[in-house]
């Protein structure tokens, strides 16, 4: 049933129809490149006024929620994946608890719809491979006790993230 709710899917995330989409953001929650400047920019100027506004930014690990203004999902999570260090610097760990306090807040804001890119393997360096294991493993993780989440969405960029979720997804029912 858990699986059942995961979908991975190539696309563009910034035109999803969800409760919320994640960004894969900074510690300071500002417009960068990649989805995190893909998302600021169809979001328009409200988004970055409004993560500006945010005391203390995010820390790695942690996510914040913001409207989605210009966006078609109402809302943005905001996570801070962690900078790949060759897996030694606690990565695997800060990446799964992004993930979580992402879903948390979906949850806690009673949303039942979230996409996520594949955080941390842009610009951050993680292994595709390696994060969509954590990342996929955590979403079901949290999905198995709890029914309010209805959707999970991993919004892949090219095949090399589109394959390695769906290996880490095929792996759960192994």
């Amino acid at each position: 049933m858990t699986e059942q709710r995961i979908n991975i899917i190539g696309a563009d995330i910034t035109g999803l129809d969800v409760d919320a989409i994640v960004n894969a953001a900074n510690p300071e929650l500002l417009p960068g490149g990649g989805v995190c400047g893909a998302i600021h920019d169809a979001a328009g100027p409200g988004l970055a006024a409004e993560c500006a506004q945010i005391p203390g930014g995010c820390p790695t690990g942690e996510a914040r929620i913001t409207h989605g203004y210009d966006l078609k999902a109402p809302y943005v999570i905001h996570a801070v994946g962690p900078i790949w260090s060759g897996g030694v610097a606690g990565e695997p760990d800060l990446l799964a608890q992004c993930y979580r306090r992402a879903l948390g807040l979906c949850v806690g804001n009673n949303l039942t719809s979230i996409a996520f890119p594949a955080i941390s393997t842009g610009i951050y360096g993680f292994p595709a491979d390696r994060a969509a294991e954590i990342a996929v493993n955590t979403v079901a993780d949290f999905l198995r006790p709890d029914d309010r989440l209805k959707q999970v969405v991993f919004c892949c960029f090219g095949e090399v993230s589109i394959k390695a979720h769906e290996a880490a997804l095929a792996a759960l029912d192994a």
